[in-house]
């Protein structure tokens, strides 16, 4: 957790106050002006109105151009970035025909798999010519090829459970998953902080759902005995089902979960677990199978296990591995399922090359290889970032890094002058993260040499320097010992 300190927070709530209290002034004088002037049809509400409307309007467009930055190339570990012009200070932004070759430290390219690979590549193109782009078709009907149906085996045996089922996107994986595991008089409890995805999945379950402090198994066990006890709400009747949400690994922090401690509650109070390893799976573990086997955790454990193939596969969609009577449940009552068009041939094609390659099935150790370059890259770097007095959150082994900078006007500060000097970062504020808890993302790729690593540190330690966000002090070089060689 980051404990923020005191005069840290004293000098973001300012900045914020002041941002608010200016665009309150503005707002005021704008209303002054269009007082004779309709602005919404007569009788209707104004659809875009509160401090949503006024944050984006007041914030976030002052500082646009540091975010949804177009690329004209495939994101390895070096791209291209479109550049921008803006002639009414930022409130629209102009795409130009230039670019600027930047250093990629914002792509979830974990294992490099998003550029041309020599394996994968020729594959998913033969597989382009024979299936089309699109099936269109939703798998009930005329959209599973056999493609589909060897990636279903392929993920399951990959992460050890005995079916899995797939959908064309990510994020409903999560929101259209959950709905159909639980509803109305059962009980979720999830993490504090738990992807969007999972939040509004459980929401439209309609399911109580209750929240334990990131992280900390002793607290989810105080919510499971007390909710347990307490049963329903104004009933009293017992739980129909308890099902636990965590994640592998934190997209914000870049943390890792506390997943056996987390499954030992789980199974002392009889409730469910679900996995999300969106951003774990692929990318950490001896073999690329994620946190259980970087934990020690047998896949058995765990309930429900959801990842995605956007991450680590260079692709897009999501699956979720299970038994066989939660997959065939999933098959018959999930919307994401029954009506979504199912996922593009080439897409299945290019996650079946990249698990191969992982396994070692295409004939090669370029697998091994690349687990083993994003776990020492990530340590190097985290560590590294750290000697410099960085607040760096997050686990080794992790390849995501978030850098905290706090400050609103360190936001657009920091994101633009890394631009500058050819590095692509992204910076995450509100509401994707606390209001005072603003942070860069690096994610650290396979793909980057250690050439491409020390670019990078040396240019983010002088920005740090230049904006003011090393938080810490650094660690003094070692200095290399001399006299090692002197007679004694």
């Amino acid at each position: 957790m980051v404990r923020l300190p005191y005069t840290t927070a004293l000098t973001t709530l300012f900045s914020y106050g002041l941002l608010f209290a200016f665009g309150q002034l503005r707002d005021f004088f704008r209303k002054l002006v269009d007082w004779f002037k309709a602005k919404n049809v007569k009788g209707y509400a104004p659809i875009c109105l509160g401090l949503e409307d006024f944050y984006v309007r007041r914030l976030y467009l002052r500082i646009q151009d540091c975010f949804g930055r177009p690329i004209a190339s495939a994101p390895d570990s070096w791209f291209d970035v479109v550049e921008r012009t803006s002639n009414d200070n930022n409130k629209t932004l102009q795409r130009t025909s230039n670019t600027t070759r930047c250093l990629n430290l914002g792509s979830y390219n974990y294992l490099g798999f998003a550029a041309a690979d020599e394996y994968c590549t020729p594959r998913v193109i033969e597989s382009l010519k024979k299936y089309s782009a699109s099936t269109c078709s939703v798998r009930v009907d005329g959209g599973t090829t056999k493609l589909h149906t060897e990636l279903e085996e392929l993920v399951a045996r990959f992460v050890g459970k005995p079916a899995a089922i797939l959908f064309g996107m990510g994020y409903v994986t999560n929101s259209a998953i959950i709905p159909c595991l639980i509803g109305k008089g059962g009980l979720i409890i999830s993490d504090s902080l738990n992807h969007n995805s999972i939040v509004n999945g459980a929401r439209g379950s309609g399911a109580t759902v209750r929240v334990f402090q990131h992280n900390s198994p002793a607290h989810l066990e105080e919510v499971l005995r007390e909710q347990i006890a307490g049963g329903q709400p104004r009933t009293h009747r017992p739980w129909k089902k308890i099902i636990v949400i965590v994640e592998g690994i934190y997209s914000m922090e870049g943390e890792l979960c506390k997943l056996p401690e987390v499954i030992a509650v789980c199974k002392k109070y009889k409730a469910y677990t679900y996995l999300d390893e969106a951003h774990s799976i692929g990318a950490v573990g001896q073999s690329g199978r994620g946190v259980c086997e970087l934990l020690g955790v047998d896949p058995a454990d765990v309930d429900i296990m959801m990842g995605t193939f956007t991450k680590s596969f260079g692709s897009c969609g999501g699956y979720i591995a299970a038994s066989k009577e939660i997959i065939q449940h999933l098959k018959h009552s999930c919307p994401a399922h029954l009506y979504a068009t199912s996922m593009s041939p080439p897409a299945v094609q290019q996650v079946i090359s990249a698990i191969k390659v992982i396994i070692g099935e295409d004939g090669s150790n370029r697998g091994a290889q690349k687990l083993a370059r994003i776990r020492e890259n990530s340590n190097f770097f985290r560590s590294e970032l750290k000697k410099m007095g960085f607040e760096v959150l997050g686990d080794n082994d992790s390849p995501v890094m978030p850098i905290m900078l706090y400050n609103p006007a360190k936001i657009p500060a920091f994101s633009r002058e890394c631009l500058r000097q050819k590095v692509a970062v992204v910076t995450v504020a509100f509401p994707a993260t606390p209001l005072l808890l603003a942070r860069a993302r690096i994610c650290i790729s396979a793909s980057h040499t250690r050439e491409d690593l020390v670019k990078a540190l040396d240019v983010i330690s002088r920005v740090g320097d230049l904006v003011g966000i090393k938080y810490f002090p650094a660690e003094p070089p070692k200095i290399a010992e001399a006299g090692h060689d002197k007679l004694e």
